[in-house]
């Protein structure tokens, strides 16, 4: 693999942007923030800024998860702005435009579908997570407990605690040389992956018993709709973890949660186990991501996003191709 020296990189910028997608997950909160650490640790005296539209309650356990802005100056100016965890330019949100003045850019991710090109651009659809490339960066002298805690739990998120069949064994080894920095497993597989809120448990049982199975019991779906998110006062936060917990229904080949973010406004998650490879899938629909994990954006009626899901999942269960 390619290997980006970012300490090198960064040296002769004074002020230095880090950014992710919309809605981060855990993997891009803590890539970031992994990132972040290792400059700040290295150059004290540069001015380094995270920009994300929100970093989720269970994850603010993090060093540094205090210090990401969602916000920006317009008039703000950083020569370099490191991209993690994310597809395209577009899903950086409102710090586009942050990067788009960047005189360096540089990108490092893990996603198949990714888009980007440039001078410094890392992929490696291989790694588990971004937070494993960028651990393999870091050498053993730069790697603080600071640095160790915020990638193993991008590691953790993006495996699902290591059942995933992302999980290889040099993820192990990569989670295992973060361990031996003393981090607290229990603690953050605890508290950022297990532990739901009262709300969140509420949108979990409303999202399982409405959900629905459909192509001979091989799909699953389940929506949710702006109405029950403002009924239970949720927000989109609080999503996290359906999906998975329908994917773990026995018999089916692939999941699909859909949730209107705003009216008319939906958020798409695609999940997979063998044979669909939901990557295209979400591609062809706009997204992209992981051939069994990945998602799109769509605006208009859910049924017909539906529909439009299932045609092309009929297409591989049959054993068709595009």
């Amino acid at each position: 693999m390619k290997k980006l020296d970012l300490k090198k990189i960064c040296k002769d910028s004074k002020a230095i942007a880090i950014g992710g997608h919309v809605r981060p997950d855990g993997d891009c909160v803590g890539s970031c923030l992994g990132v972040y650490h290792l400059l700040k640790n290295t150059y004290p005296e540069k001015e380094v800024q995270v920009y994300l539209e929100f970093v989720p309650e269970s994850i603010k356990l993090l060093p540094g998860a205090d210090t990401v802005k969602n916000a920006y100056d317009t008039d703000v100016y950083y020569d370099t702005f490191i991209a993690l965890d994310n597809g395209s330019e577009e899903r950086l949100g409102f710090s586009e435009p942050v990067w788009q003045k960047a005189k360096t850019k540089v990108e490092i991710d893990h996603h198949i579908s990714n888009t980007y090109v440039g001078e410094h651009v890392l992929i490696d659809a291989k790694a588990s997570a971004a937070c494993e490339i960028v651990a393999d960066l870091i050498d053993d002298e730069d790697l603080t407990l600071e640095i160790a805690q915020c990638l193993y739990l991008g590691i953790v998120h993006d495996t699902g605690v290591f059942k995933h069949n992302n999980t290889t064994e040099h993820t192990m080894c990569v989670a295992g040389r973060l361990l031996a920095k003393g981090v607290d497993t229990e603690q953050i597989i605890n508290q950022s992956f297990y532990q739901k809120t009262y709300v969140q448990n509420q949108i979990l049982g409303r999202s399982l018993l409405e959900s629905f199975l459909t192509l001979d019991r091989r799909v699953i779906i389940s929506v949710i709709t702006n109405d029950v998110l403002t009924f239970y006062g949720a927000s989109s936060q609080d999503i996290d973890g359906v999906i998975d917990q329908l994917n773990v229904t026995e018999g089916i080949e692939a999941s699909v949660l859909i949730y209107e973010y705003e009216i008319g406004k939906f958020k798409i998650s695609l999940r997979s186990h063998h044979i669909v490879d939901v990557s295209t899938i979400a591609k062809a629909l706009g997204g992209g991501g992981h051939i069994h994990a990945a998602g799109f954006n769509a605006e208009g009626n859910w049924h017909d996003i539906i529909n439009n899901i299932l045609e092309l999942m009929i297409l591989q269960l049959e054993g068709q191709t595009e």
